[in-house]
């Protein structure tokens, strides 16, 4: 029997897409506080959070681990390394946000070609500020680039992202912006993540994770999802226009390439709210 919890969200989710509040969320967060810059250390530049960085990552890596062993977490098949392959230097990782997994599934993809070094993630503001416990200690300290809504903060977000993009580091970022439980289609993205990569002439390198129900039920009485990952050709900014032009161009290319690997995977037109 569903918990009436999940039943809740996927009504919110049928909700939300019928009035296309695309980028709302779905699920009862705990209230976030805002994030002052003096609170986030971007660039691990402290001992504490070089040691906590570390503790955190063999943490996270031990829970989603475990969760794989006891078949709680199914990453069935891995496709398109080779459009990872060919990008040398730094560049965002897109990918469609459905679950609080999505992200090591991502990592684990790619551990290999990441040549020993961290996958960067941007997660919101209330996920950094508000989590207690396991999940706290993971969003803070997992390599994580929290967004916050005090301009000062982001002010030292984009300078850390420049930063380590520029020396060639990997950043996982999600453009749909709010996470809908093992909702399957792709949904429209904000312009920020392109725009964060053509004001750093770094590409992005679009992924995608596709689901099927396998035959084990998780704790709220849905099928454990089978996942598939998706790494999609490169995307590149262009020359001889401008950051906000190259950032709808990526934006919307990005979305196209989404589009068409979605309809391909399910074998069934893209539509919402029906």
């Amino acid at each position: 029997m569903p918990s009436e919890y999940r039943v809740k969200v996927q009504n919110r989710i049928s909700e939300y897409e019928k009035n296309q509040l695309w980028d709302k969320d779905v699920e009862d967060d705990p209230e976030s506080s805002v994030l002052l810059p003096n609170q986030v250390d971007y660039l691990n530049k402290k001992l504490s959070s070089k040691i906590l960085t570390k503790i955190a990552n063999s943490a996270a890596v031990s829970f989603y681990e475990k969760m794989i062993k006891n078949g709680d977490f199914i990453i069935k098949e891995i496709n398109g390394l080779e459009n990872f392959r060919k990008v040398n230097g730094g560049a965002f990782i897109t990918c469609n946000h459905f679950s609080v997994l999505d992200n090591y599934a991502i990592y684990r993809s790619i551990k290999n070609e990441l040549n020993g070094r961290p996958l960067y993630r941007v997660i919101r503001e209330g996920n950094y500020t508000s989590f207690k416990g396991l999940f706290g200690l993971i969003f803070r300290h997992c390599n994580t680039l929290p967004l916050s809504s005090n301009i000062e903060t982001m002010k030292k977000f984009v300078s850390a992202v420049s930063v380590l993009l520029n020396r060639g580091e990997k950043i996982l970022i999600y453009p749909e912006q709010a996470m809908w439980l093992n909702y399957k289609k792709p949904r429209p993205m904000k312009k920020g993540a392109f725009n964060l990569a053509a004001k750093n002439s770094v590409p992005v390198i679009p992924s995608f994770i596709t689901m099927k129900d396998s035959d084990k039920l998780d704790s709220d009485g849905y099928p454990v999802q089978e996942l598939t990952v998706w790494f999609l050709p490169a995307i590149y900014p262009k020359k001889g226009i401008t950051i906000s032009e190259n950032a709808e161009y990526m934006k919307q290319e990005n979305y196209k390439l989404w589009k068409e690997l979605y309809e391909k995977v399910y074998g069934i037109p893209l539509t919402y709210g029906e």
